[in-house]
């Protein structure tokens, strides 16, 4: 009984200052960025030795790593949390839309996933952020809207991306001080212009077409 007592209070201890190190680590990057943040600075602010955070990272970049998970995954949440209301695929999308660029706009989550990660981390640790904050479920959402109104290949991929990196810009500037309403409107705009022009002939194939088809004539 009391060796699974001192184990589970060791566990707990652990989870405490793992806790603790992204959490000091999270209001230092946030209020100074990653260059501007020194080891010294978090171990200070999280009241642990500098032995124990590299117990439980690997160095400053790693602990940033944590970090960024932790607001990506918040990120995901709120969109999961605004879409349950959503009855259509286009309500859905909105929502999942307006709600991925409020919560990235908030609590300093832009300047960690947006400005910061891309110079901290590789290539392969921004994508699976991208993914962990709803890039993913997004391109599942564009998907399952544009080909149901078309026969057409959609390049889904493409537009993921293009209509992300337009998010990016807007979670940016509202957490830079913009208001936020015009681009609840302008991402409702979006994707219900993006939506009807699907459902639209393909006009440049038409317009293709008929010029290979005057190429022919005698």
């Amino acid at each position: 009984m009391y060796a699974s007592n001192a184990r589970r209070s060791n566990h707990e201890r652990t989870r405490a200052t793992r806790a603790a190190l992204i959490g000091a680590g999270r209001l230092l990057f946030v209020e100074k960025g990653f260059a501007n943040t020194s080891t010294p600075e978090i171990v200070a602010a999280a009241n642990v030795t500098r032995g124990a955070l590299y117990h439980h990272f690997t160095d400053k970049a790693d602990l940033f790593l944590a970090v960024t998970r932790q607001a990506a995954q918040e990120i995901a949440s709120a969109i999961a949390e605004q879409s349950d209301d959503s009855s259509s695929s286009m309500e859905t999308l909105i929502a999942g839309a307006e709600a991925f660029v409020k919560a990235m706009a908030e609590n300093g989550r832009a300047r960690l996933l947006l400005l910061d990660a891309p110079s901290v981390l590789t290539p392969a640790q921004v994508a699976e952020l991208t993914d962990l904050a709803g890039a993913s479920e997004l391109q599942d959402r564009i998907a399952a809207l544009l080909q149901a109104k078309t026969t057409r290949m959609i390049p889904v991929n493409e537009l993921t991306a293009l209509l992300s990196a337009s998010f990016d810009r807007a979670a940016l500037a509202i957490a830079g001080g913009a208001r936020e309403t015009p681009y609840q409107s302008a991402i409702g705009l979006l994707l219900k212009g993006l939506a009807a022009a699907t459902g639209q002939p393909d006009r440049f194939a038409q317009s293709s077409a008929g010029m290979s088809n005057r190429a022919h004539l005698p």
